[in-house]
């Protein structure tokens, strides 16, 4: 009798156990939970032409899981701009056995089954900087509406007294299966319609040659000179237009941006880039490392995703936006620098430095 309770007594503790699993617990098709990647966070970054991915988001984003799990693995991936791709990459980590996925969707809506079937084994999802679709954990990014705001109303302030119904200004968006980049096009309309005459506009699909080919375009459709302003959504795509504007001696029309790219903080001094939107990429990076460890050990996220956002597929996902800020020649010191994205040397480079000098940059 004391054989069958003290067997009954181990079988109920199994049973126990078995319940009490934290991200990543669920048993695989054979029925056995799987303990590879056990403690393993992955990282799934959209494309490499934009610079922010590799130089800033990753190594923030590996340092913060670091510092808060010193025991977690990371595993990494970046598709190219391929949807295809990135599908596959998260097939790959499912495989090896990642607890969590902090993702930034080059496809909003075609991750979607890739993100269910990833939900399916267990695994949890942060949707990073883009909001995907399906039933993610959470989302961290900046308030993208108001990104396209502060674009759209740099360029007025950069335009002046230019700025009337009848200026024709060209915008070039982003890349359209990117949900931010309908947010930040939606942000620029509410501030730029009316205001302006947005007679040539067109998706860049953050790319940089892409865009230069859309600004020719408008330049031939337009004239050279009947354009006030260019919108682009990014800075990326602002150094192809910046090209073909100077290509076709169109030296005095503003230019926007967004990203805060060294080449950027270089043109906004030099003259050729107006603006460009600063989003601090360390509080974004950090706080998808903590949303990514906290849903491993199983805590509550609440405090680190007060509101929440609907995604495309209808999930209502709680949600961190942080705050944009508008960069000019004015602030530079104060943000980037402060921050210490990037130091005085790093901007103030040999072509640079006459522009630095007069810009109170030493």
């Amino acid at each position: 009798m004391r054989r069958v309770a003290v067997s009954v007594v181990v079988s109920a503790l199994a049973v126990t156990a078995a319940a009490c699993g934290k991200a990543g617990d669920k048993k695989d098709d054979s029925g056995s939970s799987s303990d590879s990647g056990k403690k393993s966070i992955g990282l799934l970054l959209p494309d490499s032409v934009t610079t922010r991915y590799a130089k800033f988001d990753k190594p923030y984003f590996d340092a913060k899981v670091k510092e808060l799990c010193s025991d977690c693995t990371l595993e990494y991936a970046n598709a190219a701009g391929s949807a295809a791709t990135q599908a596959q990459q998260v097939s790959s980590m499912i495989t090896k056995g990642v607890k969590v996925i902090a993702i930034s969707a080059v496809d909003s809506a075609a991750i979607k089954s890739s993100i269910q079937a990833a939900v399916d084994k267990g695994i949890k999802v942060v949707a990073y900087d883009r909001l995907a679709q399906g039933p993610v954990s959470a989302y961290i990014s900046f308030d993208n509406e108001k990104v396209g705001e502060l674009q759209g109303q740099s360029l007025l302030d950069a335009l002046g007294s230019k700025a009337t119904p009848k200026s024709k200004v060209v915008m070039i968006n982003g890349l359209a299966t990117d949900p931010n980049a309908a947010l930040f096009k939606k942000g620029a309309h509410k501030i730029l319609d009316g205001k302006v005459d947005i007679a040539y506009e067109q998706a860049g699909d953050w790319d940089d040659k892409v865009a230069a080919q859309k600004m020719s375009a408008a330049i031939t459709q337009l004239g050279a000179k009947k354009i006030a302003g260019v919108y682009s959504a990014n800075d990326g795509m602002a150094g192809g237009i910046a090209t073909v504007l100077k290509g076709a001696g169109i030296s005095t029309v503003p230019l926007t941006g967004q990203d805060a790219e060294l080449s950027s903080i270089q043109r906004i001094l030099a003259g050729t880039q107006a603006s460009t939107i600063y989003k601090a990429y360390k509080p974004e990076a950090d706080g998808a490392a903590e949303l990514a460890v906290d849903l491993l050990e199983g805590k509550s996220i609440d405090s680190l995703a007060s509101t929440s956002m609907t995604s495309g597929s209808g999930d209502k996902v709680p949600s961190n936006l942080l705050t944009p800020v508008t960069l000019t020649k004015d602030n530079i010191e104060s943000t980037v620098i402060k921050d210490k994205l990037y130091t005085v040397a790093d901007i103030c480079t040999a072509d640079f430095a006459a522009a630095c000098k007069k810009a109170g940059l030493q």
